[in-house]
């Protein structure tokens, strides 16, 4: 265990519980709703008796209590240790967290400890003075709901000037990359933060609803070698899915992705080669056999097979 066991959950009830008790009179009706709602499920055996019963000797028995002062649960040197390596993480920084408190502090690990596998390497670049810029920038859009005027860099490296509904970030664990999910021109978009060129506040604050993004499904065999089944299902496992075992070691897979991820999809699926057959749809079958005779022409006009 990284931190000792009472700064746990027990012992965040119990002090949830104490901090009533001096604010004001504690009824049994209040201790048993604290309980459920600061600890597990088995601790209403356990935390009720213990301070009803004085066996704890923290309540009397008309569940007042004998302390003067609120209990507090100061960190411990682990665990400061432990919050100063994770607020150096340059995406953490992001969000300018407060580490006061933590300056003379030595941080328990540091980034280049960890070695990051079955990622991109391409991530986005988290200390470029513009890229945070732009993060803080849709930070405070989303915090006081304003539209977002943005300059985007297109996969054709076009530009395109938008005016936008910001809705929500998400991070991408193997990409290393934050995405902005917008809305605006009657759809929803999904900006990749390291293609943001400008970004600021837009006067216009009418705000556009998130669009529902638009479904499709992709569905193949499997044949679980080497432990496939367990990294599909562990790849995919953000993605809604239904898998049916149709015979000795072999599993039907479909998932419902959002069709703007449809060029994702295709490279992760072939990322697992011949253990996965896709059946349908046609229209993603397609994709696979131009995928493949374009990775042919490629490997067949390389300079390294030129005469």
């Amino acid at each position: 265990m990284l931190f000792h066991e009472i700064y746990g959950s027990y012992y965040q009830a119990v002090s949830v519980i104490l901090k009533k008790a001096l604010q004001q009179s504690l009824t049994k009706r209040d201790l048993a709703a604290l309980v459920q709602e600061h600890a597990f499920g088995e601790s209403f055996m356990t935390i009720p008796d213990g301070l009803q019963g004085g066996k704890w000797r923290l309540l009397r028995k008309d569940l007042s209590t004998p302390l003067h002062h609120q209990p507090a649960m100061p960190l411990t040197e682990l665990e400061k240790r432990w919050m100063k390596s994770l607020l150096l993480d340059p995406r953490i920084q992001l969000f300018e967290p407060d580490s006061s408190g933590l300056e003379n502090v030595e941080p328990l690990f540091t980034a280049d400890m960890i070695v990051c596998y079955d990622c991109y390497a391409d991530g986005d670049n988290y200390k470029d003075p513009a890229y945070i810029a732009h993060f803080r920038t849709i930070l405070q859009a989303l915090r006081e709901k304003h539209n977002l005027y943005i300059i985007y860099e297109t996969h054709n490296h076009a530009s395109a000037r938008l005016v936008v509904t910001p809705h929500y970030l998400e991070y991408s664990e193997k990409d290393d990359r934050f995405r902005l999910i917008a809305s605006g021109w009657e759809r929803s978009w999904i900006f990749n933060l390291s293609r943001i060129t400008e970004c600021v506040l837009a006067d216009n604050n009418r705000c556009a609803p998130l669009c529902e993004p638009k479904k499709s499904c992709v569905t193949f065999e499997l044949e679980d070698r080497r432990n496939a089944l367990q990294r599909v299902l562990l790849h995919f496992s953000h993605l809604e899915k239904e898998t049916k075992k149709i015979g000795p070691h072999r599993y039907l897979v479909t998932l419902t992705y959002d069709r703007q991820d449809e060029t994702e999809m295709l490279i992760r699926i072939l990322s697992f080669g011949p253990v996965i057959r896709v059946t349908s749809p046609e229209h993603f079958i397609g994709l696979i056999h131009a995928r493949i005779e374009k990775q042919k022409q490629l490997a067949t006009f390389s300079p390294g097979n030129s005469e």
